[in-house]
């Protein structure tokens, strides 16, 4: 899921929003003003309420980016670099640069997100119980209680046997410690996830006939969301195992083609493009420095009277952004970022220098080799 809005760094860890947050974080706010605070503590404004269902929304983020940061930390101290963490529609995400290289990381990893979740669910039970005493403090307890009772649901869901979720993933490092098989796991717990998407599908599906409306939608499409993303894991894994072992060096397009920052777009096409039938063009300074990233993709959204005015650096992905590697590298780390990324490329770097490119046809010519001589 895309980063929409940086919203800063916590114990080193980038942390960002994308938009969809944004209709969760209404939808409870509503549900809390409109139903839930009204109903579990009465007698308080209409303003009131919707201050606490604020209030509760903004907190219940703050639980969900505590139990990815749990993730991110124990998954940096474990040696898996951690790219950020973005909150969104279905909660927040870790996005690491790499797998768990054996069971038992795997398992602290997994293992340690819901743990935050049950411990923050006893925290705010506690809480409850020191303020509900009547008054305005009954607003406050039943805001707690709300929390604890989410932060307990979390964890319990995420508990779930069922890939991508943590659950699933303490499901393959028992599965993976047992059989030695990393490949094997992975495709077991896919499974789960895809039998438990189907479930809460299904589950939806008999809600929107009874009638119960939001509810049954949004079990639909959880359902629909872990089926993808656990085909999508499963997939990536395999990949990974596929490509274990290459470095960069030996798959990268050596030696790219570079252009000047200031070249404009229609020289692009007419020097670089046409004559040399290439589709990826490293932008760089003067000192030798990465300027940024152009493909024919930005390339095709200039309209073509302006592509003479239009310098490549204007449609360029920026250097901050364009996904960067060694020749040293491991290339199953490197493809999952190119494969996060808009343009899925990376350019390898050498003391500084573009050296080469790594594209999706590079990749893919590198597992038809290894099939050929597997075979």
């Amino acid at each position: 899921m895309d980063e929409s809005i940086h919203l800063g760094r916590i114990a080193g860890v980038r942390i960002g929003a994308n938009w969809s947050l944004l209709v969760v974080f209404w939808l409870i706010a509503w549900g809390l003003a409109d139903t839930e605070l009204p109903h579990a503590a009465r007698g308080h404004s209409h303003l009131a309420y919707w201050a606490a269902g604020l209030a509760a929304a903004f907190l219940f983020y703050g639980c969900l980016l505590a139990h990815e940061l749990a993730h991110a930390v124990v998954a940096r101290r474990s040696g898996i670099e951690v790219e950020g963490i973005v909150l969104w529609l279905f909660g927040g995400v870790s996005r690491l640069k790499g797998e768990a290289a054996g069971p038992d990381t795997e398992l602290r990893v997994a293992i340690v997100g819901p743990a935050t979740s049950l411990v923050l669910a006893i925290a705010f039970f506690g809480l409850t119980r020191l303020v509900s005493v009547g008054g305005g403090a009954s607003l406050v307890a039943a805001v707690f209680g709300w929390l604890g009772w989410i932060n307990g649901l979390l964890a319990v869901f995420n508990l779930a046997p069922a890939f991508p979720l943590d659950g699933g993933r303490v499901l393959r490092s028992l599965l993976w410690r047992r059989s030695g098989d990393k490949a094997r796991a992975t495709a077991t717990a896919a499974t789960a996830g895809r039998m438990f998407g189907y479930l809460l599908i299904g589950f939806g599906l008999l809600e929107l006939a009874a009638g119960a409306g939001v509810g049954g939608l949004w079990l639909v499409f959880l359902g629909w969301f872990l089926l993808a993303a656990a085909g999508a894991e499963a997939a990536a894994s395999m990949l990974d195992s596929q490509l274990a072992g290459i470095r960069v060096r030996e798959v990268m397009t050596p030696h790219p083609l570079v252009v000047p920052p200031s070249l404009s777009v229609e020289r692009l096409l007419d020097d670089w493009v046409y004559p040399n039938r290439c589709s990826t063009f490293p932008l760089v300074n003067v000192d030798g420095s990465l300027a940024g990233l152009v493909t024919l993709s930005r390339v095709k959204r200039v309209r073509p009277d302006l592509r003479s005015s239009t310098p490549v650096s204007e449609i360029a992905c920026p250097p901050g952004e364009v996904v960067t590697c060694l020749p040293s590298d491991d290339l199953a780390s490197v493809v999952r970022r190119m494969n996060a990324s808009l343009d899925q490329r990376a350019v390898v770097l050498d003391h500084g220098h573009v050296v080469g490119i790594v594209s999706p046809s590079d990749v893919a010519r590198s597992i038809e080799h290894l099939g050929l001589a597997r075979h």
